[in-house]
């Protein structure tokens, strides 16, 4: 589960909304069979970020911008 390590009810309200969000921006580039991964993919993403982001919009955009960076 990416946001088991949130303690908070409003951090995860906050990283659902988020990926809400980053999702909608990001799937319609996606292909329809590789969804449920990259949306996987992208709350851990979120999740990684989540207790660093200054606010919502923050949180969206660090994790949209990892999530197009090119793995190593």
């Amino acid at each position: 589960m990416p946001y088991s390590s949130l303690n908070d009810l409003v951090d995860v309200a906050r990283a659902q909304a988020a990926l809400d969000r980053a999702w909608q921006q990001l799937k319609p580039g996606v292909a329809s069979a590789d969804w449920e991964r990259e949306r996987s993919r992208l709350a851990y993403i979120i999740a990684a970020f989540a207790m660093v982001a200054m606010d919502e919009d923050d949180l969206v955009d660090r994790a949209l911008e990892r999530f197009k960076r090119p793995s190593p």
